[in-house]
């Protein structure tokens, strides 16, 4: 007998609609089990419609399996775009659940997750129940499995390696739960015999997002703030060296993402180097990417900008969030009161000075970006350090103060942490000010409600309004006020290419 976890709150017409529909705006909202045949679909699978009255809607992957019923191998589950933080219901429990994709909790048991969210475990199950329809641990459980599958269906790594990749402590247990929740060994998600020979130099995996994605205003976006060797946009593909820690050991490499958008998803390439902190990459993508953004709901609520410019909202625009918090904000240090080109040159010399060198397949790629212990290893004063490339002295000692407050735990950029309070404490660092902190929060935080009304180009979007003005205008836009920010931005790159039109 299956178990009935599935959600009161979700409405069984609008979701069987949503299902005949393949409506890909409700890929990753729910979940259909099928009872005639004991699999879970997402809205867009492709499969024959099932009868409505052999399926039950679940809020979560993991309600659908703590139900008993198995994902399906076409639609695959585990390529269903996540929820976004202002989507969830209970932030509490979207937190902890960002926290469990990122690190698959190894090393830590819920109670400790529960504490590093500053709330009894208690409280953390039942905020957890009411949102996913599942205990944390049942949670944790399918997002492991749902990883695995992942790496089984889409490389060639043995099975060893992709239960220790996914998070399991063993093999044994890794083979029991795929046997009891599967129906099957692990061996049986393999594509074909060809997958079993294992690539020891790179991995290709899939991440999914919802439709509409305006990825060539994301990567136009990325590539005009590429620092040179560390950061490559080419062929619309993006490619960058990653320098990851897990614990007090360092891992780099590089990474390289391309747009597959017949398939709603970005195919995400990368050396056999950064497996062992594969969850954490692909956590910090999503983040880079914006994949958990909800683009419907967006435009709904930002479509009022076209009353100020007709077009200037941008179905499915996404906010560009970054791969490491540090190096994004010391570009925002870098970046007050200079050109983006400018901010761009002093990155650069900042990397090439400071950070690791490292052998990628790509000749533009050949420096790791610094970590925050490199600064702060540097022997004072930091002016002897920075001064040399072309860096003001107050921006030396910005860059050392930050650096200092996230090595002491003063400042945290971690999944847990919370935006608000954390840009707070980001003001009284010296030289962070309003514009500094909100663009911070825009992408280092990916915080959606993040609002730099004193940026040059939102101003000059919005020429025609006073600062005291645009804080009131930008009211009609919250909670997704660094969405209207890119859209703003976008439009002094639309209104400069018509204007080079009429002047031919």
């Amino acid at each position: 007998m299956r178990k009935e976890h599935h959600s009161a709150d979700l409405d069984r017409t609008a979701c069987y609609a949503a299902l005949k529909a393949h409506d890909p705006r409700f890929d990753g909202r729910f979940f259909t089990g099928v009872s005639s045949t004991g699999i879970y679909c997402r809205p867009i699978c492709r499969v024959k419609l099932p009868k409505e009255e052999n399926c039950t809607f679940f809020m979560s992957a993991p309600a659908a399996e703590a139900a008993g019923y198995r994902p399906c191998r076409r639609c695959r589950p585990e390529l269903a775009p996540g929820l976004s933080l202002v989507d969830s219901t209970s932030y509490l429990a979207q937190k902890a659940a960002m926290i469990m994709e990122e690190n698959c909790l190894a090393d830590m048991k819920i109670a400790d997750l529960a504490a590093m969210l500053d709330v009894t475990d208690r409280h953390l199950r039942r905020a957890f129940t009411e949102r996913f329809g599942v205990s944390p641990v049942q949670y944790l459980q399918t997002r492991r499995l749902l990883l695995a599958k992942c790496l089984l269906a889409d490389t060639g790594l043995s099975i060893t390696k992709v239960a220790l990749y996914s998070g399991f402590g063993s093999i044994r247990r890794f083979n029991d739960l795929f046997k009891k929740y599967y129906r099957a060994a692990p061996t049986a998600f393999r594509k074909s015999e060809k997958a079993m020979t294992e690539n020891k130099e790179t991995i290709t995996l899939t991440l999914g997002y919802r439709p509409p994605y305006a990825w060539d205003e994301l990567i136009e976006f990325l590539a005009g703030r590429a620092i040179t060797g560390v950061e490559l946009v080419k062929d619309g593909i993006y490619s960058r060296t990653v320098a990851v820690h897990n614990g007090k050991e360092l891992y780099c490499g590089w990474i390289s993402v391309e747009n597959k958008p017949k398939n709603n998803s970005l195919s995400i390439t990368m050396c056999a180097a950064l497996l062992p902190v594969l969850t954490k990459i692909l956590a910090r993508l999503r983040r880079l990417f914006d994949l958990n953004c909800d683009p419907i709901e967006i435009y709904k609520k930002l479509s009022v900008l076209d009353e100020l410019t007709p077009g200037l909202c941008v179905p499915g625009l996404r906010l560009p969030g970054c791969f490491d918090p540090f190096e994004i904000s010391v570009r925002a240090v870098l970046g007050q009161q200079v050109t983006v080109k400018a901010a761009r040159t002093l990155a650069m010399r900042f990397a090439h000075a400071f950070g690791g060198t490292i052998t990628t397949p790509f000749e533009e790629l050949q420096y790791t970006f610094p970590t925050s212990e490199t600064i702060l290893s540097l022997k004072p004063p930091i002016e002897n350090n920075l001064g040399p490339l072309g860096i003001t002295g107050a921006r030396g000692r910005s860059i050392y103060a930050l650096a200092e407050a996230i090595e002491t735990g003063s400042i945290h950029f971690t999944s847990d942490a919370d935006p608000k309070v954390q840009m707070e404490k980001l003001l009284k660092l010296p030289g962070f000010g309003p514009w500094t902190v909100q663009y911070i929060g825009m992408r280092a935080f990916s915080w959606p409600d993040a609002f730099p009304h004193t940026d040059y180009g939102v101003k000059k979007a919005l020429s025609n309004l006073t600062e005291k003005e645009i804080l009131e205008k930008s009211q009609e836009w919250k909670p997704w006020r660094s969405y209207a920010v890119m859209n703003l931005w976008n439009s002094l790159k639309e209104n400069k290419m018509n204007q080079e039109v009429s002047k031919k």
